[in-house]
Protein backbone atom coordinates (compact mmCIF):
# COMPACT_ATOMS: atom_id res chain seq x y z
CA UNK A 1 0.00 0.00 0.00
CA UNK A 2 0.58 3.58 -0.19
CA UNK A 3 -0.22 4.68 2.69
CA UNK A 4 -1.51 8.20 3.74
CA UNK A 5 0.76 11.10 2.80
CA UNK A 6 1.12 14.28 2.29
CA UNK A 7 2.01 15.91 -1.09
CA UNK A 8 3.01 19.66 0.79
CA UNK A 9 4.91 21.22 3.48
CA UNK A 10 1.72 22.80 4.96
CA UNK A 11 -1.52 20.65 5.11
CA UNK A 12 -5.03 21.37 6.16
CA UNK A 13 -6.20 22.42 8.78
CA UNK A 14 -7.60 19.79 9.84
CA UNK A 15 -10.26 18.59 12.67
CA UNK A 16 -7.76 16.37 14.50
CA UNK A 17 -8.84 13.33 17.19
CA UNK A 18 -6.60 15.00 20.04
CA UNK A 19 -5.49 18.71 19.10
CA UNK A 20 -8.74 20.32 17.58
CA UNK A 21 -7.90 22.53 14.71
CA UNK A 22 -5.10 21.47 12.95
CA UNK A 23 -2.90 22.98 10.27
CA UNK A 24 -0.07 20.46 9.92
CA UNK A 25 3.59 20.75 8.61
CA UNK A 26 5.47 17.74 7.06
CA UNK A 27 9.21 18.55 7.09
CA UNK A 28 10.17 15.47 5.07
CA UNK A 29 9.84 14.38 1.26
CA UNK A 30 6.67 14.58 -0.55
CA UNK A 31 5.09 11.29 -1.63
CA UNK A 32 6.40 8.61 0.66
CA UNK A 33 7.57 7.84 4.51
CA UNK A 34 10.82 8.84 5.88
CA UNK A 35 11.14 7.44 9.35
CA UNK A 36 13.11 5.93 12.20
CA UNK A 37 10.62 3.23 12.86
CA UNK A 38 8.38 0.73 10.83
CA UNK A 39 5.52 0.52 12.77
CA UNK A 40 3.19 -2.12 11.90
CA UNK A 41 -0.09 -0.04 12.77
CA UNK A 42 1.19 3.38 10.39
CA UNK A 43 -1.12 5.05 8.07
CA UNK A 44 1.95 6.17 6.20
CA UNK A 45 2.86 2.65 5.32
CA UNK A 46 6.32 1.26 5.18
CA UNK A 47 9.73 3.60 5.52
CA UNK A 48 11.64 1.96 2.24
CA UNK A 49 15.19 3.36 3.04
CA UNK A 50 17.26 3.49 6.23
CA UNK A 51 16.74 6.94 8.27
CA UNK A 52 20.39 7.49 7.71
CA UNK A 53 20.06 7.61 3.74
CA UNK A 54 20.91 11.17 2.21
CA UNK A 55 17.51 12.72 1.05
CA UNK A 56 16.25 15.82 0.05
CA UNK A 57 14.58 17.56 2.40
CA UNK A 58 12.49 20.68 2.22
CA UNK A 59 14.29 24.18 2.65
CA UNK A 60 13.99 25.93 5.95
CA UNK A 61 13.58 29.02 4.00
CA UNK A 62 10.53 27.18 1.84
CA UNK A 63 8.94 25.74 5.19
CA UNK A 64 9.17 29.48 6.53
CA UNK A 65 7.64 30.87 3.49
CA UNK A 66 4.68 28.01 2.97
CA UNK A 67 3.81 28.28 6.77
CA UNK A 68 3.59 32.31 6.55
CA UNK A 69 1.81 32.40 3.68
CA UNK A 70 -1.25 30.08 4.74
CA UNK A 71 -1.25 31.87 8.41
CA UNK A 72 -1.67 35.31 6.49
CA UNK A 73 -4.35 33.82 4.24
CA UNK A 74 -5.67 32.10 7.67
CA UNK A 75 -5.37 35.35 9.71
CA UNK A 76 -7.26 37.79 6.59
CA UNK A 77 -10.06 34.85 5.98
CA UNK A 78 -10.36 35.27 10.22
CA UNK A 79 -9.86 31.24 9.96
CA UNK A 80 -9.93 29.46 13.49
CA UNK A 81 -7.23 27.43 14.70
CA UNK A 82 -6.22 25.93 17.65
CA UNK A 83 -2.73 24.00 16.49
CA UNK A 84 0.34 24.09 14.44
CA UNK A 85 1.77 20.43 14.57
CA UNK A 86 5.05 18.83 12.76
CA UNK A 87 3.37 15.63 11.86
CA UNK A 88 3.45 14.30 8.15
CA UNK A 89 5.25 11.28 6.46
CA UNK A 90 7.06 10.48 9.05
CA UNK A 91 9.56 11.40 11.86
CA UNK A 92 9.57 14.72 11.71
CA UNK A 93 12.84 15.34 13.95
CA UNK A 94 15.11 13.80 11.12
CA UNK A 95 15.47 16.81 9.19
CA UNK A 96 18.49 18.37 9.81
CA UNK A 97 17.62 21.81 10.37
CA UNK A 98 14.51 20.75 12.77
CA UNK A 99 16.05 23.18 15.68
CA UNK A 100 15.80 26.27 13.42
CA UNK A 101 12.36 25.58 11.69
CA UNK A 102 10.90 25.56 15.25
CA UNK A 103 12.20 28.80 16.05
CA UNK A 104 10.75 30.28 12.70
CA UNK A 105 7.02 28.48 13.60
CA UNK A 106 7.15 30.18 16.83
CA UNK A 107 8.04 33.79 15.32
CA UNK A 108 5.93 32.97 12.96
CA UNK A 109 2.73 31.59 15.58
CA UNK A 110 3.41 35.01 17.53
CA UNK A 111 3.04 37.24 14.47
CA UNK A 112 0.02 35.77 13.25
CA UNK A 113 -2.15 33.19 16.03
CA UNK A 114 -0.32 34.58 19.28
CA UNK A 115 -2.78 32.03 21.33
CA UNK A 116 -2.44 28.76 19.19
CA UNK A 117 -0.12 25.98 20.85
CA UNK A 118 2.59 24.36 18.43
CA UNK A 119 2.64 20.44 18.94
CA UNK A 120 5.08 17.75 17.74
CA UNK A 121 4.20 14.19 17.20
CA UNK A 122 7.36 11.96 17.64
CA UNK A 123 8.81 8.81 18.02
CA UNK A 124 11.69 10.59 20.70
CA UNK A 125 14.36 8.09 18.54
CA UNK A 126 16.53 11.55 17.82
CA UNK A 127 15.65 13.30 21.15
CA UNK A 128 19.00 12.30 22.66
CA UNK A 129 20.59 14.60 20.28
CA UNK A 130 20.80 18.14 22.31
CA UNK A 131 19.89 19.98 19.76
CA UNK A 132 16.48 17.99 19.04
CA UNK A 133 15.81 18.25 22.57
CA UNK A 134 16.19 21.67 23.50
CA UNK A 135 14.00 22.22 20.56
CA UNK A 136 11.47 20.01 21.83
CA UNK A 137 11.57 21.76 24.65
CA UNK A 138 10.00 25.10 23.21
CA UNK A 139 7.22 23.78 22.38
CA UNK A 140 3.54 23.97 23.80
CA UNK A 141 3.03 20.12 23.35
CA UNK A 142 5.98 17.73 22.91
CA UNK A 143 3.85 14.53 21.97
CA UNK A 144 6.20 11.01 22.02
CA UNK A 145 5.65 7.87 21.44
CA UNK A 146 5.67 4.77 23.71
CA UNK A 147 3.83 1.88 22.56
CA UNK A 148 5.89 -1.11 24.34
CA UNK A 149 6.73 -2.22 27.70
CA UNK A 150 9.53 -4.68 26.76
CA UNK A 151 12.03 -4.78 23.74
CA UNK A 152 10.30 -7.85 22.25
CA UNK A 153 7.20 -5.74 21.73
CA UNK A 154 8.91 -2.99 20.75
CA UNK A 155 10.87 -4.95 18.35
CA UNK A 156 7.60 -6.07 16.86
CA UNK A 157 5.51 -3.10 16.67
CA UNK A 158 7.80 -0.45 16.40
CA UNK A 159 10.06 -2.17 13.99
CA UNK A 160 13.12 0.26 14.25
CA UNK A 161 14.96 0.91 11.11
CA UNK A 162 18.13 2.37 12.77
CA UNK A 163 20.28 1.11 15.68
CA UNK A 164 18.31 1.82 18.82
CA UNK A 165 16.65 -0.18 21.83
CA UNK A 166 13.98 1.11 23.84
CA UNK A 167 16.18 1.18 26.93
CA UNK A 168 17.47 4.59 24.77
CA UNK A 169 14.26 5.41 23.96
CA UNK A 170 13.02 5.81 27.78
CA UNK A 171 16.68 7.48 28.38
CA UNK A 172 15.56 9.89 25.47
CA UNK A 173 12.08 10.62 27.24
CA UNK A 174 13.75 11.06 30.84
CA UNK A 175 14.34 14.61 30.52
CA UNK A 176 10.92 15.61 29.63
CA UNK A 177 9.58 14.32 32.91
CA UNK A 178 6.08 16.16 34.26
CA UNK A 179 6.23 17.84 30.57
CA UNK A 180 5.79 15.50 27.59
CA UNK A 181 2.60 13.76 26.28
CA UNK A 182 3.04 10.21 25.94
CA UNK A 183 1.08 8.78 22.96
CA UNK A 184 0.76 5.01 23.29
CA UNK A 185 -1.05 3.18 20.25
CA UNK A 186 -2.36 -0.38 21.23
CA UNK A 187 -2.97 -2.78 18.86
CA UNK A 188 -3.09 -7.19 17.89
CA UNK A 189 -2.48 -9.29 15.57
CA UNK A 190 -0.19 -11.76 13.35
CA UNK A 191 2.05 -10.86 11.01
CA UNK A 192 4.48 -13.17 9.09
CA UNK A 193 3.31 -16.27 11.25
CA UNK A 194 3.44 -14.03 14.63
CA UNK A 195 1.27 -12.54 16.69
CA UNK A 196 2.04 -9.50 18.34
CA UNK A 197 -0.38 -7.56 21.23
CA UNK A 198 0.77 -4.85 23.73
CA UNK A 199 -2.23 -5.41 25.28
CA UNK A 200 -1.41 -8.39 27.29
CA UNK A 201 -1.26 -7.98 31.06
CA UNK A 202 2.56 -8.80 30.95
CA UNK A 203 3.22 -5.65 28.35
CA UNK A 204 1.07 -3.71 30.08
CA UNK A 205 2.52 -4.09 33.73
CA UNK A 206 5.88 -3.05 31.74
CA UNK A 207 4.45 -0.19 30.24
CA UNK A 208 2.96 0.81 33.67
CA UNK A 209 6.32 0.91 35.24
CA UNK A 210 8.01 3.02 32.39
CA UNK A 211 4.93 5.83 32.57
CA UNK A 212 5.25 5.62 36.45
CA UNK A 213 9.19 6.17 35.67
CA UNK A 214 8.53 9.00 33.05
CA UNK A 215 5.51 10.96 35.33
CA UNK A 216 4.31 12.98 31.69
CA UNK A 217 1.84 15.46 31.91
CA UNK A 218 -0.57 13.03 30.15
CA UNK A 219 -1.24 9.76 28.47
CA UNK A 220 -3.30 9.36 25.13
CA UNK A 221 -4.37 6.12 24.25
CA UNK A 222 -5.95 5.56 21.58
CA UNK A 223 -5.78 2.44 18.64
CA UNK A 224 -5.90 2.48 14.94
CA UNK A 225 -7.79 4.84 13.21
CA UNK A 226 -6.80 4.55 9.40
CA UNK A 227 -5.66 1.20 7.36
CA UNK A 228 -2.32 -0.05 8.61
CA UNK A 229 0.57 -0.53 6.53
CA UNK A 230 0.52 -4.05 7.70
CA UNK A 231 -2.23 -6.47 7.35
CA UNK A 232 -3.09 -9.03 10.62
CA UNK A 233 -3.14 -5.46 12.41
CA UNK A 234 -6.77 -5.35 14.67
CA UNK A 235 -7.83 -2.39 16.16
CA UNK A 236 -8.39 -3.09 20.08
CA UNK A 237 -11.61 -2.56 21.54
CA UNK A 238 -12.80 0.57 23.29
CA UNK A 239 -13.19 -1.28 26.47
CA UNK A 240 -9.55 -2.43 26.61
CA UNK A 241 -8.27 1.34 26.11
CA UNK A 242 -10.77 2.13 29.36
CA UNK A 243 -9.24 -0.84 31.21
CA UNK A 244 -5.80 0.42 30.79
CA UNK A 245 -6.27 4.26 31.06
CA UNK A 246 -8.05 3.17 34.46
CA UNK A 247 -4.58 1.88 35.26
CA UNK A 248 -2.52 4.84 34.57
CA UNK A 249 -4.96 7.08 36.12
CA UNK A 250 -4.57 5.39 39.31
CA UNK A 251 -0.66 6.52 39.21
CA UNK A 252 -2.38 9.46 39.30
CA UNK A 253 -1.68 10.88 35.83
CA UNK A 254 -3.95 12.11 33.24
CA UNK A 255 -5.31 10.58 31.17
CA UNK A 256 -7.54 10.53 27.95
CA UNK A 257 -8.94 8.07 24.99
CA UNK A 258 -9.15 8.82 21.39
Amino acid sequence: MNGFLFEQIVFGPIKSRRLGISLGLNLLPQGYKHCTFNCLYCECGWTKEPADTSITYPARNDIRMALEARLTLMQRKRSMLDNITFAGNGEPTLHPDFPGIVDDTVMLRDKYYPNVEITVLSNASMAGDKAVAAALMKLDKSILKLDAGTEECFRQINNPVISITLNEILEHLKPFRGRMIIQSLFVRGTINGQSFDNTTDREVSAWLQHIDMLRPRQVMIYSIARAPAAGGVEQVPFETLQDIARKVEALGIETAIY
